[in-house]
């Protein structure tokens, strides 16, 4: 049998012909893949043509060509555009598509880019056809600019799946299994990222327009970074510019995973901007329909009963029996805080901010009614995610005490307390209702240890861009959603906002300014526990920095609350031992 002949590769300047196609005008390329505008003569219209850049080397190549593009040609879905021939005309496949009133994004695309009201919902259509490709079994392998076409409507939709077979070294994955898929889908969402780059600054990323060039220069492969940049013609809003960050970050363990996760993000994104404040409420408001905001703690039955043997005069008891169950505390709040409520049980127009207080107004009846509402532990959560929800209340719980041990004197603490722990209820709410996207985030936010012995360890996402990166929203701004849902105030969400990490802590304007800090000092107190043992010290010695001055508190006293031992017990305790001891000892809870 005589040997193939080499694979000749495509001349555009002497080829203008390719069987019943007339080549009119090379629209794209790519080192893998070229689009050709073709007049179809037996049709008499035009038609848009995909080949690859290099003739298959062997009849039985060119089969595997062919049968790829037929069995992507049968995946039906919106974001992916329809096939309407597959074909081969002197050993050059090819892929033909109908482009009546088509454009490609590459044609659409200037030097100022496209502003970002405009390109997510397209994009949000392309993750959607891709993600359903993916999940097919079939990746894309050359995701590019000149491969997303766009008709009079705006509707955007993939050309090419199944126009490139997996290269020397790249995972083929019917051929290698799941893990193989996984990695080429991955490809497949990087390279929509540096599309989605491209597309808001105007410059495609690395000043390389073919995003499979960009990826070999990329990590692991290469040593570039690929980050959107600050100015442009359009405005690129913050948390849109952590998630496209996120897609071509220069760490992989960083970078979005699949097409769906891409998609929650920006999809988040566009609807908490289109909505002006009210989205994040509609990220959760489904689920806390069918769920609530919180399922009741364990031992829940126990306490209802408890409850039952209690009379209303016995408020401060029944405040206690209460607050440990952070289900119940926040349902007692969102039903005395809610829109008319206040009025109609004689509460004035102020919020409701303790737990007796809810009580007095609700009565004994309201709160074992609120208690039976609760949906039992863990509501909807499998075991793993129910262990992670356990492990945060616990932390919240601590947050509420710190605060308490480091509020200035003359407060009350348990409004100092609910505070600390309100602080914290959009991250309850994701961890509930969202506890992939909050294993996501989470994993995004812890440091990479460093490649090689001596080098610095990679830093992790500060949480909000982790947030931003995962739902396309502040973890924050959730949860001031969900308050404003329950009927509180401005005043009082702003209360539930902590100190940004990164922003600097001024002096308190009023009381309402003071119990805000002190809530966020304990917060930042109780995070220094997530951080790894050789930088919780420094993690601590930021925060006296921040607050030590303005709540009055040292070192020593943050390093006892953070493992849970009051400083006023610590040194109670202190001052009883003998004095022998005292001046040997270290401080209860402190490693020496």
């Amino acid at each position: 049998m005589a040997a193939a002949p080499p694979p000749r590769p495509a001349s555009p300047n002497a080829v203008r012909h390719l069987g019943r196609f007339q080549l009119l005008r090379l629209l794209g390329k790519s080192a893998r893949t070229m689009q050709w505008l073709v007049s179809d003569q037996r049709a008499n219209q035009d038609m848009l043509l995909l080949l690859p850049r290099v003739q298959p080397a062997s009849a039985a190549a060119l089969q595997r060509w062919l049968d790829n593009a037929r069995r992507a040609a049968r995946i039906d879905h919106p974001g992916l555009l329809a096939a309407v021939e597959v074909g081969e005309h002197e050993r050059w496949p090819y892929i033909a598509y109908e482009c009546a009133n088509l454009s490609t994004l590459s044609e659409k695309l200037g030097s100022k880019g496209i502003a970002a009201a405009e390109l997510v919902p397209s994009m949000l259509q392309v993750l959607q056809g891709l993600a359903f490709a993916h999940e097919a079994g079939l990746a894309h392998h050359d995701v590019q600019a000149g491969m997303l076409v766009l008709d009079d409507s705006g509707h955007c939709a993939l050309l090419g799946l199944g126009a490139c077979l997996p290269a020397d070294g790249e995972a083929d994955g019917e051929a290698d299994g799941l893990p193989a898929q996984r990695r080429a889908a991955e490809r497949d969402v990087l390279a929509l990222g540096l599309v989605l780059h491209h597309a808001l600054c105007g410059m495609p990323a690395l000043e390389q327009a073919d995003t499979g060039v960009v990826i070999e220069r990329l990590p692991p492969l290469g040593r570039e970074i690929v980050r959107l940049p600050w100015t442009g013609a359009h405005a690129i809003p913050e948390p849109l510019r952590a998630i496209v960050n996120r897609a071509t970050d220069r760490q992989q363990r960083q970078r979005y995973r699949s097409a769906r996760s891409l998609e929650r993000a920006l999809h988040g994104w566009l609807r908490t901007d289109g909505a002006a404040g009210g989205g994040p409420i509609m990220l959760l408001l489904d689920r806390m329909r069918a769920a609530g905001l919180m399922p009741a703690m364990p031992g829940g039955a126990a306490r209802a009963t408890r409850l039952a043997t209690l009379e209303r005069e016995r408020s401060a008891e029944l405040a206690e029996i209460v607050i440990q169950d952070i289900g119940l505390t926040f349902e007692l709040l969102r039903s005395v805080n809610g829109s008319g409520m206040r009025g109609a049980l004689g509460g004035g127009n102020g919020p409701i901010l303790t737990i007796r207080r809810a009580i007095d107004m609700l009565g004994i009846e309201g709160v074992r009614r609120a208690a039976n509402a609760l949906r039992t532990w863990p509501g909807p959560l499998n075991e793993p995610q129910a262990a992670e929800l356990s492990a945060l209340i616990e932390r919240v719980r601590l947050a509420g005490k710190v605060a308490q041990w480091l509020r200035p004197a003359g407060y009350d603490p348990e409004v100092v307390t609910l505070l600390a722990m309100l602080q914290n209820l959009g991250r309850l709410a994701v961890q509930y209702h969202f506890p992939d996207e909050a294993a996501q985030i989470r994993r995004l936010m812890l440091p990479a240890p460093p490649a090689k012995p001596g080098d610095a360890e990679e830093p992790g996402m500060a949480e909000d861009g982790a947030s931003f990166a995962v739902l396309g929203v502040d973890i924050d701004a959730l949860g001031a959603a969900v308050a404003r849902h329950w009927g509180l105030d401005d005043a009082v969400v702003h209360m539930l906002r902590r100190v940004p990490w990164g922003a600097p802590v001024h002096s308190p304007d009023g009381d309402d300014d003071l119990l805000r800090l002190s809530a966020s000092c304990a917060n930042e107190v109780v995070d220094s526990r997530a951080q790894p043992a050789h930088h919780r010290l420094a993690w601590l010695q930021r925060v006296v920095q921040r607050y030590g001055r303005l709540l009055g508190v040292g070192l020593r006293d943050l390093q006892l609350a953070a493992q849970g031992v009051s400083p006023n017990d610590a040194a109670a305790a202190q001052d009883s031992a003998p004095a022998t001891d005292a001046s040997t000892a270290p401080a209860p809870g402190v490693t020496p």
